[in-house]
C-alpha cells in the first residue's frame, strides 16, 4: 500500500483536500513544507526551539484557518511562508522573547555567537595571554586547546594522547593558579 509520503499530490488537489479538512493532505502538506518554511522561522528567530515552537503554531494557525487562504492571491506555498514569516517576527517582539534572549544558557550563547560570526576576541586586549605565560607549557596547550579552540576535554586528550583525568587535573591546576594571579 503506498502512503502520502511516497505520493505527489497536485497543489490544486492538495489545496481542495485541504479545505475539507483532510488529514491526509495536511500530513503531506507538512511533510512537504515543514523543512522549508522551519528554515524560514529559523533565520528570523536564530533558535532551534523556538523556531520548532513557531512551526507548530504556523500549522496549527494552517489547520484552524485555512479557510482564509484564496488561491487568485498566490501559491499555497507563498501563503504558507507568510503566515510563518509574520508568525516568526510576532514571537521575536514578544515579551518572551525578548526575557529568553537576556537569560540564554550557554548552548543558546554559543549558538548565538555562532550564528553572529563573531567568535573571535583579542585576549591580549584583556591581559589574558600575559597571564597564561606564568604557566607550565602543558597547561597552556590544553588551556588553549579548550578555551580558545574551542575543544572538548575528551577531545584534548585524544589529540594529546594523554588520559582524560590528566587533562582535567592539568586545567584544574592551572585555573587555581590562574585564581591566585588575579
Amino acid at each position: 500500500m503506498e502512503s502520502y509520503e511516497q505520493i505527489e499530490i497536485p497543489e490544486e488537489e492538495l489545496v481542495s483536500r485541504l479545505f475539507k479538512k483532510d488529514q491526509t493532505a495536511f500530513s503531506y502538506l507538512y511533510d512537504n513544507y515543514a523543512a522549508a518554511v522551519n528554515g524560514v522561522i529559523y533565520r528570523i528567530v536564530m533558535d532551534e526551539e523556538s523556531a520548532e515552537d513557531v512551526l507548530q503554531e504556523v500549522f496549527v494557525k494552517i489547520w484552524h484557518n485555512f479557510t482564509q487562504y484564496d488561491k487568485t492571491k498566490g501559491k499555497l506555498f507563498t501563503w504558507i511562508i507568510n503566515i510563518a514569516r509574520n508568525r516568526a517576527i510576532d514571537y521575536t517582539r514578544s515579551k518572551n522573547f525578548k526575557n529568553q534572549q537576556k537569560n540564554l544558557d550557554v548552548d543558546k550563547i554559543v549558538s548565538y555567537i555562532d550564528s553572529k560570526k563573531s567568535t573571535s576576541f583579542n585576549t591580549d586586549k584583556i591581559g589574558l595571554r600575559a597571564m597564561l605565560t606564568g604557566l607550565k607549557p602543558e597547561q597552556r596547550q590544553i588551556l588553549d586547546l579548550v578555551y580558545f579552540k574551542g575543544y572538548t576535554q575528551a577531545e584534548v586528550a585524544d589529540e594529546l594522547n594523554i588520559p582524560l583525568g590528566t587533562v582535567k587535573t592539568r586545567i584544574r591546576m592551572a585555573l587555581i593558579l590562574l585564581r591566585s594571579i588575579v
